[in-house]
């Protein structure tokens, strides 16, 4: 079986959530009754599935890249679809102020964004074609692995389980309406964090799975460790803008990291990715 590896942390993950999500069921059901809390947690799941869709290509201003604008991009990106076994995804350009991309979707509903500055050091020869290529493969290879739904769904789950926590604490202080609010909102961040170190533990193993594949892919290993240790120089540089916290989080390049963005990395260290596909060249 192709990335049992992944596969595996992913069923695990999912039956993680679900616990959770069943947890949240069984204090709703006794007041509302199974089938209410069936049909609310699907619609809310939903919705946050396609808001979350959204909201991602719109903290980025997300354009449609034309084929007549980059025939070669799309060029590439079809051949690299048709070997994976997958339908070619929806191609934008977005602004992250750093060079960037990211994958959101499903098979057959894809889209694949790479960020301005990125086109930019293609444009003015910083960045190879060969080392774009390498880019692209790894976001089409989060498309064909579905681990990009695993993380919108796990997203979802952490939310309906923070909701859950922040109403529950709630109704125990409302004597102290002041405080309780405080305490509530403290305690319903905690837990989403909590909840969340589930899904970061995939987010990192699924990005070497697919750095894995589009070295596979492409045939060229060294071009996406290039590419990627371009990005890092430039993506790490302290005056460097940050992609939004949601967002960051499906990117090939996961921002800056401090202390606590290293505890709850969604990236393993660009060093060990660069590595490790030196070692398969």
């Amino acid at each position: 079986m192709r990335h049992t590896g992944l596969k595996v942390r992913m069923v695990v993950a999912m039956g993680i959530l679900f616990g959770f999500y069943a947890l949240v069921a069984s204090l709703f059901a006794p007041l509302v009754g199974i089938p209410v809390v069936v049909a609310g947690s699907v619609l809310f799941v939903g919705v946050q599935y396609v808001v979350g869709k959204k909201l991602a290509l719109r903290s980025v201003g997300a354009e449609s890249l034309s084929r007549e604008e980059r025939p070669e991009i799309h060029e590439r990106v079809e051949e690299l679809s048709a070997a994976m076994g997958i339908e070619k995804p929806a191609l934008k350009v977005g602004r992250m102020g750093v060079p960037n991309a990211f994958a959101i979707g499903r098979r057959g509903a894809g889209t694949v964004v790479l960020s301005e500055t990125m086109l930019a050091m293609v444009d003015e020869g910083h960045m190879s074609m060969d080392e774009l290529e390498g880019v692209l493969a790894h976001e089409l290879a989060h498309v064909k692995n579905r681990d990009v739904v695993l993380m919108l769904l796990g997203q979802s789950v952490a939310s309906i389980v923070a909701l859950t926590v922040f109403f529950v604490v709630r109704l125990v202080t409302d004597d102290i309406p002041l405080v309780g609010f405080v305490v509530a909102y403290l305690a319903s961040i905690v837990t989403q964090m909590l909840v969340m170190v589930f899904v970061l533990a995939i987010s990192r193993y699924r990005e070497y799975v697919a750095d894995e594949d589009a070295a596979e892919y492409t045939g060229d290993p060294e071009a996406l460790a290039s590419a990627l240790s371009l990005i890092a120089e430039v993506g790490s540089h302290r005056e460097a803008a940050d992609v939004e916290g949601s967002t960051a989080a499906m990117c090939i390049f996961g921002g800056k990291r401090g202390l606590l963005s290293a505890i709850f990395a969604t990236h393993p260290p660009m060093e060990k990715r660069i590595q490790r596909l030196a070692d398969l060249a």
